[in-house]
């Protein structure tokens, strides 16, 4: 009997597909791996917590396929920014500053035992990676106001611009932290071309 075979990007479409309008969606609560960190997303730290966070992914993704239980692609990388104290105004370029949550979506399946498991065979596979802090997390984000922004992360300036616009005209009160859904790799694509949804938790209006 083979695996059933799911897209989980096809099957929650509404929260990959975004343009350069921006509008209301609503994001269910979810199963998401997760792990903090602070600093310069270039730095070495960053790049260790997101392998960590993509082992256990791997990890899960095989344990369900060889169980037969659902074959799927490992979704994209999210990431929740902000941070701890007021931000000076030139809060971009203070980089070491940056607080954050780095997430991938799980399936339904992906149960607490199973997440022990995954993270003790990534710690075997990667014994020097903070798999560790990886954990296992719910996310509920109800409304929110999301664009997709083309191009690269310096330029999101204009990108949320247009985003804060559309929600202040709305009435839409923001109440939650700055989200990215990484729809491009770094490296692999032309950065001209990087494909990033911008995501904001709010109160809707009335």
């Amino acid at each position: 009997m083979s695996t059933p075979k799911t897209d989980f990007k096809k099957e929650y479409r509404e929260l990959y597909t975004a343009g350069p309008e921006p509008r209301l969606v609503q994001a269910p609560e979810l199963p998401y791996l997760m792990i903090d960190g602070v600093g310069d997303p270039s730095s070495s730290g960053y790049a260790s917590a997101v392998k960590a966070l993509y082992g256990v992914a791997y990890a899960i993704r095989f344990a369900l396929k060889g169980a037969g239980v659902v074959e799927y692609p490992v979704m994209p990388l999210q990431g929740l920014w902000w941070a701890d104290e007021k931000p000076p105004s030139d809060f971009v370029a203070h980089r070491d500053l940056w607080q954050w949550t780095m997430m991938i979506l799980q399936p339904p399946q992906a149960d607490a035992a199973l997440f022990d498991e995954a993270v003790a065979t990534a710690r075997k596979k990667k014994p020097s990676s903070p798999i560790d802090r990886v954990r296992l997390e719910p996310l509920r984000e109800g409304w929110c106001g999301q664009i997709l922004h083309v191009g690269p992360y310096s330029t999101e300036d204009a990108t949320l611009e247009r985003l804060h616009a559309f929600l202040e005209e709305g009435g839409h009160a923001i109440r939650g932290r700055h989200h990215e859904i990484y729809l491009s790799v770094p490296g692999r694509t032309a950065p001209e071309k990087m494909k990033t949804i911008i995501r904001y938790p709010v109160t809707p209006a009335g």
